[in-house]
């Protein structure tokens, strides 16, 4: 019997792994912003060409995190959770919780205590906003996603979005409505989404849908709004109202129209973009692995604050976001071909393959 064999190719779709490769370096390029302080300089001074620069450059992280579940979506709505599924996924957080935090503790860079032995083994942190924590609480719901999903006729799935969304990003964009939302929650709401598009699409009636203009216009209109709103308003984060959090009625529909956009968009299968994109989640795990990371990597390391106020500002992000992509891909393919393979050769002989 055969769980699942681990000499069964997956064929990648290159467009869409295109797409997850887009979207991880606009995560980073938003974490170059938001992680470093650099936010608060620049909502603390009047609207410039260079702060206008950084707005625009670090503003799609929420977004990028809508991508990156609707891609799972799309795919495991026609897929199974199985033990080694998870295990590749449990197992890449652990090696890279593990790893840096011994690398900060051994260069003394952070103490050993019960909290640092904590954030090693531990594998959740928060069922809040942490991406990966969530992530892989959402991904145990998978299972059970997928018996409401195929369970329903297709008014039903429309109704339960319709509600979804109407809770989560019409009265969550709302400035004078509160909702308390945590992000497993929300990716179950995308996942109807993801789900939808693969089970029944996204037409209207004969008429082809244009949607790399839909998603140029709304990148347009979520630029737009959050440089008008940092100039008219005085409240901090409030110009991001728009794209701020992943349930934020723009970064929905950006995101769901450059999912529609790649998903059609047609391009000659390539191997190299397949193996880029596989790296893309520990790319995140990495760069973004905690406030520790954090802090060496944006504030003390490349030290975004002090060059913003150089000619050089500009050409600093986007050297550091490149150079922090390029070593995360070099690194993860490093434990893929030296740690996952080794690992999952001994697996496979003693619990996948009989």
């Amino acid at each position: 019997m055969i769980k699942e064999s681990p000499y069964y190719v997956h064929n990648r779709n290159t467009n869409i792994e295109l797409y997850r490769i887009v979207v991880m370096f606009l995560i980073v390029a938003h974490h170059y912003l938001v992680n470093s302080g650099l936010i608060q300089v620049i909502e603390n001074e009047p609207l410039t060409g260079k702060s206008a620069f950084f707005y625009v450059f670090g503003m799609w992280g929420k977004t990028g995190i809508n991508c990156f579940v609707l891609i799972t979506g799309y795919f495991m709505c026609r897929s199974n959770i199985t033990l080694r599924k998870f295990l590749k996924l449990f197992l890449q957080i652990e090696f890279y919780n593990i790893v840096i935090n011994l690398i900060f503790v051994f260069t003394g860079y952070k103490d050993f205590n019960i909290k640092s032995l904590y954030e090693m083994l531990w594998p959740i942190k928060s069922v809040a906003d942490g991406f990966t924590s969530c992530f892989l609480l959402f991904y145990l719901c998978i299972p059970f996603l997928n018996i409401l999903v195929h369970n329903m006729n297709k008014q039903q799935h429309q109704l339960l979005l319709a509600l979804c969304l109407f809770i989560y990003t019409i009265l969550g964009t709302t400035a004078r409505i509160y909702v308390s939302m945590n992000y497993v929650t929300w990716f179950c709401v995308l996942y109807f989404i993801s789900s939808y598009i693969r089970i029944y699409g996204i037409n209207y009636k004969d008429v082809k849908i244009k949607w790399g203009w839909l998603s140029l216009f709304s990148i347009v209109i979520s630029v737009s709004s959050v440089l008008v709103l940092s100039i008219i308003v005085n409240t901090p984060g409030r110009e991001f109202i728009l794209v701020s959090d992943s349930n934020h009625i723009m970064a929905v529909i950006t995101s769901v129209c450059l999912f529609m956009y790649f998903k059609d968009l047609q391009i000659k299968n390539s191997a190299f973009i397949n193996k880029v994109a596989s790296c893309m989640f520990g790319v995140l795990l990495i760069h973004a692995n905690s406030d520790t990371m954090r802090q060496w990597l944006w504030r003390d390391t490349f030290d975004n604050v002090g060059w913003f106020a150089t000619d050089y500002a500009v050409l600093h992000a986007l050297i550091s976001v490149t150079v922090i992509f390029i070593i995360c891909i070099g690194l993860d393919l490093f434990r893929q071909r030296f740690v996952e393979k080794t690992l999952f050769n001994i697996l496979d002989k003693k619990l996948f393959v009989k």
